[in-house]
């Protein structure tokens, strides 16, 4: 009897805890995210992101999937295999050129602020600081790949024909050793891609031509959203930008920190090799324009120009308007993409 009594007083004692929507965990959203190729220093703060929960925080769980190319990181969006992905503006602006597919994928925040494009060549087969030193050379790049397309472009700044050189199409993972065989004279890199190569061959070995330095200014990879996505969930694509600024912010004040979360995910890589790399990309992704317009912004007249070069290179049916390549609506606040480094 007694200690039924004292149950009683437990439970009149106890206080109240209701279940209520506050006190469950919030539900999350789920956001497929494609890079365009290997996990490594340059794509580091989408992983310093995901590591330090910032996607977490602004209510999204986000998977991070390896890619196989720009263009193809394009058309995984563009199915609905993944909501978001990273890719190449040049490849964009042609993707969207099909009317059949040009409501599909927008570039929702400029990462790169220069297409990182260059061809690296060696200095004792002929090549120097001169663009035409490319002349008559055997240039290895992959079957299709972003600089090797843009080459017309960059030929007509320099005056220069198409077929200056020969292409010598080679695996991307065979680059730097055909050009340390000698079977060509150069390659076509991403810059910040161009690492494992400085790290066999002295740097003053090789010259480094970037098609930025031939008068042409590209804006190279952005983050992308499907236009489903951003219809339906709009909250969602501005989240991903604003935890995505953070882990980009965080990277440019540590790389040496946010390269431990990039080896977490890809334990193989050299922590030496991918703060080397980062400190590439960094220059490319805070270009100066970044002063102007923050970072993951873009200058209008500069895109337009660009869409009218690709246009005219690939012999396009339509010339997408500005609207048809970007949706900037999503870009956190200015003050929160001004660089603080």
């Amino acid at each position: 009897m007694q200690r039924r009594q004292l149950l009683k007083f437990a439970a009149a004692s106890a206080p109240a805890l209701p279940f209520t929507a506050s006190t469950a965990a919030p539900k999350l959203t789920p956001i497929k995210f494609t890079l365009d190729f290997r996990v490594s220093g340059q794509v580091a703060p989408f992983f310093v992101a995901l590591a330090k929960g910032y996607y977490r925080e602004q209510g999204l769980d986000v998977s991070i999937d390896v890619g196989n190319g720009s263009v193809a990181s394009i058309t995984r969006v563009a199915s609905g295999a993944y909501d978001m992905g990273f890719g190449d503006i040049s490849s964009l602006v042609e993707f969207n050129a099909d009317a059949g597919r040009a409501d599909l994928v927008r570039a929702v925040y400029q990462y790169y602020n220069r297409a990182p494009f260059v061809i690296i060549g060696r200095r004792d087969r002929g090549l120097g600081n001169d663009w035409r030193s490319v002349a008559g050379k055997r240039i290895a790049a992959g079957a299709v790949e972003s600089t090797r397309r843009a080459w017309p472009m960059a030929a007509k700044q320099l005056g220069m024909k198409t077929d200056a050189f020969e292409w010598v199409t080679t695996d991307f993972s065979q680059r730097d050793n055909v050009i340390i065989r000698g079977d060509v004279d150069g390659a076509t890199y991403f810059h910040d891609s161009a690492v494992s190569l400085f790290q066999r061959v002295p740097v003053e070995q090789l010259a480094v031509l970037k098609y930025s330095d031939a008068g042409l200014q590209l804006y190279g990879n952005a983050i992308l959203t499907s236009t489903k996505l951003a219809a339906a969930n709009p909250g969602a694509v501005a989240a991903f930008l604003r935890a995505t600024q953070r882990g980009l912010h965080d990277t440019l004040a540590d790389p040496a920190a946010a390269m431990a979360h990039v080896i977490a995910r890809e334990s193989l890589l050299s922590a030496a090799t991918e703060i080397a790399r980062w400190n590439i990309t960094a220059g490319y992704v805070t270009g100066a324009d970044t002063r102007q317009h923050g970072l993951g912004g873009v200058h209008r007249a500069l895109v337009e120009q660009q869409i009218a070069a690709v246009s005219e290179t690939f012999g396009l049916k339509a010339k997408p308007a500005f609207d048809a390549v970007y949706d900037l609506r999503f870009l956190p606040a200015l003050n929160e993409r001004t660089l603080k480094v």
